[in-house]
């Protein structure tokens, strides 16, 4: 049989544990909740803002580039997509091109055209960009036949 000076030694204990627990469960409720918004900032429709759907003038207009698929995304190999006002790349379905792959990211790069130019940002993927077997950082300058992979899906990048 316990006694009762046993017992009132294990109360302190206990209720460290409580606390203990409520602590750990909390950090847990706020790492969740840091990592939802986080994906879903990731996912954002973009806007006007971003520049995805800035009206070309000058020399950008008269640029035809598109992004041929090489391989992956759930896409059909050799499939274009024009590069007319930009796009995004991404696993959302608010991406402008959508592909299937484990490691992309919600909006996962763009490509954009800027004072005759065209350039390709990755948008803080969490598994990155490689251009041309580089990891990409922020934005690059693009060439005819870069090669544009995210994962298991590959682009090439083109102009006539």
């Amino acid at each position: 049989m316990r006694t009762t000076a046993a017992v009132s030694d294990l109360e302190p204990l206990a209720v460290a544990l409580k606390f203990g627990f409520l602590a750990v469960l909390f950090l847990f409720l706020l790492w969740v909740t840091r990592m939802s918004l986080r994906d879903l900032r990731g996912t954002a429709t973009p806007g006007l803002e971003t520049g995805y759907h800035e009206v070309l003038h000058g020399e950008d207009a008269t640029t035809d580039a598109w992004l041929v698929v090489d391989e992956g995304g759930g896409l059909s190999k050799g499939e274009r997509y024009d590069l007319f006002g930009g796009v995004s790349v991404g696993r959302s379905p608010d991406a402008d091109i959508r592909i299937e792959d484990r490691y992309a990211s919600g909006i996962h790069l763009r490509v954009f055209s800027k004072s005759g130019s065209h350039y390709v940002e990755d948008m803080g993927s969490t598994n990155g960009t490689l251009l041309n077997s580089q990891d990409l950082h922020g934005e690059a300058e693009l060439r005819s036949g870069d090669k544009i992979r995210i994962g298991d899906t590959e682009f090439t990048f083109e102009v006539s």
